[in-house]
Parts: C-alpha cells; structure tokens; sequence
C-alpha cells in the first residue's frame, strides 16, 4: 500500500509480562509517530492471553502516561475478546483452514521436517494424516480427557507483506498454532482478529516479528480481513548484541527515575538513537519528538539496531 495513504489506525500492542524497557518505548513512540505521520489514529491494546504478571498492565499504562503519549481511544484488552477470537476460529474451520494436531512439543522436536520447511516450522506431521488416523488419535484423545491442537492449513506456501521500510517482504507460512491443545486461542490469531476489530491498517513493531508477518497476513486473507501496512523498526539491544533486559541495569522508566534521570533525559535518548542530526537538541518531550518525526524523517531511520551503550 502506498505511503500517501490517509485514514485508519495504528497501534502500540505490549505483553503486561513488566515493566516496559528503553526498546518497548523507542517502538512506543515510533508506533505513534508513524500513526500521526500517515494521517491515522494511535491505538493501544494489551495483549494479555498469554504471560501476564500482576500489576504490569496498569504499570505499563502509568509509563506510557508518563512518558507523554496519548491514545485516541481506551486500550483494548485482548482477553475480553475471546468469544469474537472463538468465532474467528469456527470461520476459519468451516473455510477448510484447519487441520488437528497431536503432536506434543518433543514430539515436533523429535520430528523429521518436509523438504523445504524453514527452520522452526511445523514440520507437517499431522498435515496428510488419513481419516482412519484421525480416528484412532481421536479416539485416544477422548480416552484421555484432551484435545487436539488447531493448525491453520496454509491457503499458500509463501505470501508477500508490504512493510513501510523493507518493502515488498516474502516469507513463508507457517501451519501455526490457532488454538491451543487446551483450548487457549493463540496469539497469531487473536492479533489478526483484533487489529480488523480496532480498524487498524498499520502494524508498527519490532522486527524481530517481520518473519511472522506473512503467516498472520495469510491468516487475515483465510478470514476475508484486510491485511495491513507493516513498519518493522530495529530493536533496541546491549552491548553484547543481545536484547535489554533487567541484567542491563537501569533500563526501564522507574528504575531510571530512581536514579534521578527524569522523562526529558529519556526522551533525548531515544531521539538521539535515532540519528536525528542536529534537531535533536529540541527534542525533551513527546511532543517535540512527534513534531520532528514526519514521514520523510521517519523513512530515513536507521535500520541497524540501537546498540545501547548505558549511558544517558
């Protein structure tokens, strides 16, 4: 999709599992700044089906708070979603886009993959079972009191995304998990299922996940959703090249308040991390980072990832 599109809604999408880190609020802020700078709403969802620890969601709103950004509409909580996500799965069964997995972990660790599969895919083992299989697995099933996995049927082997600084991206699909052997919905599908709910047409995240995007676009495409623009923006890392994390030092909002570094500090951080030139010096709020980072500017971002050194 071009870049002068116009309408929509982006969105900042965190797991409550703590509290959010220099890299979570450099993709916060980029998050909106790509909303705005594309004429689109800013949305937030918590995406709390999976890990949670108490206290983070509230936590993480208060930083975001802090930090000076605000959203157009009420964060959406993912997990009062699970009916719409339910029904999403009955669509995609009666569409033929699923297919029954038995397979525990160490049995798909344990498994030979089909020629081509990429490295951590699905190797396909209960892709081709026969009916009289299915039966038999079934049957155990039953006799054990569980249930098979869901796995979506691939409609395409490969499919192209379209990201705002990587261009046309192909990759191949996945036959991920869409709803859990104990009846959890995965998160590949509650994504997809939520952002078509929320109106939103551009993924801004980091890209770590740009090799997902084609598996939960095909998911979009199995629904008859809209796929959307994806901005997939460099990770924030330490020194050692891997990602920030609590053994870093102070690298969360609270624990750097702590230390007498204050939320204008921050955002000059995160301002100079992104090769801002001489404009930098301006940016000590939010509102001065959003002012510079237009839509030319934010095409110019650098697309290695941000080596933080500790220092503010």
């Amino acid at each position: 999709m071009p870049s002068s599109f116009r309408g929509g809604a982006g969105r900042f999408a965190p797991s409550p599992t703590g509290d959010l880190h220099l890299g979570n609020l450099r993709t916060a802020i980029l998050a909106h700044a790509w909303a705005k700078a594309t004429g689109r709403r800013c949305l937030l969802r918590v995406e709390d089906i999976d890990r949670v620890r108490s206290g983070s969601t509230e936590r993480q709103l208060e930083q975001l708070q802090q930090l000076g950004l605000r959203y157009d509409a009420a964060p959406l909580i993912q997990t009062t979603r699970t009916e719409a996500h339910h029904r999403a799965i009955e669509t995609l069964r009666s569409r033929g886009f699923l297919f029954e997995c038995y397979c525990s972990r160490k049995d798909i660790q344990e498994a030979a993959s089909a020629p081509h599969t990429p490295p951590g895919h699905y190797p396909g083992t209960c892709l081709h079972l026969s009916e009289e299989e299915l039966a038999q697995k079934r049957e155990l099933f039953a006799q054990q009191g569980r249930q098979p996995a869901l796995r979506l049927k691939v409609p395409e082997k490969e499919w192209t995304i379209f990201d705002e600084l990587h261009g046309d991206y192909t990759g191949p699909v996945d036959n991920v998990v869409i709803r859990r052997n104990d009846g959890a919905v995965a998160y590949n599908l509650a994504v997809v299922v939520d952002d078509a709910y929320q109106g939103i047409d551009q993924v801004t995240r980091g890209d770590d996940l740009l090799s997902q995007a084609p598996t939960q676009a095909a998911i979009a495409h199995a629904l008859g959703l809209a796929e959307p623009v994806y901005v997939h923006v460099p990770l924030a890392l330490n020194q050692e090249g891997q990602r920030l994390s609590k053994r870093d030092g102070a690298v969360t909002l609270p624990d750097l308040q702590e230390q007498g570094i204050e939320v204008p500090q921050v955002v000059n951080l995160i301002a100079r991390s992104l090769d801002l030139g001489p404009q930098v010096d301006a940016c000590q709020s939010v509102t001065d980072l959003l002012q510079v980072l237009d839509e030319s500017t934010l095409r110019r971002m650098p697309l290695h990832p941000w080596v933080w050194d500790g220092q503010i």
